[in-house]
């Protein structure tokens, strides 16, 4: 490897010249280019402009070598363009100083409540909570249920009944979960 003196590298004014070549022969490219993949022309903007930034310390480079500087560039848009997409910005997610001290909801109350209620319902009987089960939770109809359990609709009537007249009288007394 050779050392490299400072007669070697390339001065300022060259690669301004270059990087004004760049702009002139691939802006409008990579702008229509951006724009297509985003959508968004003043975000298509920004990202040739990243794409240009990132271009000029390798301007020399670009255009010494064989390969397609108008390729290079536009695969650095197309990264750039992903990386935003992927972004927290591209997904509307911020965080402000607005958004450091927002409350927490509690749910305290409907674990409690939660606890309470499936302690009441553990007091009941298995063909009881079979039939809140259907009737309640799965939505189903009176006979619905009893054609699902092989009963008559009169009985699912009972035994609803009967359930949550027991509930009402335990959630009353006030009985803790545990049994």
């Amino acid at each position: 490897m050779t050392p490299t003196t400072s007669a070697d590298l390339p001065t300022a004014a060259h690669r301004n010249q270059l990087l004004r070549t760049m702009m002139s022969e691939h802006a409008k490219a990579l702008l229509a280019y951006a724009d297509k993949l985003l959508n968004d022309r003043h975000m298509a903007e920004d990202i040739v402009q990243e794409t240009l930034i990132r271009a000029w310390p390798h301007a020399e480079r670009l255009y010494s070598t064989e390969g397609s500087v108008r390729g290079w560039l536009l695969t650095v848009t197309r990264n750039l363009v992903v990386d935003r997409m992927r972004s927290a910005v591209a997904r509307h997610e911020t965080i402000g100083a607005e958004d450091k001290d927002v409350p927490l909801p509690d749910h305290t109350g409907a674990v409690l409540a939660s606890v309470v209620a499936t302690g009441l319902l553990r007091r009941l009987s298995h063909e009881h909570r079979e039939v809140l089960l259907h009737t309640y939770l799965c939505g189903r109809t009176v006979q619905e249920t009893a054609r699902v359990l092989g009963i008559p609709a009169g009985t699912v009537k009972s035994r609803r009944h009967y359930a949550l007249n027991i509930l009402r009288a335990e959630a009353g007394k006030g009985l803790t979960p545990e049994r």
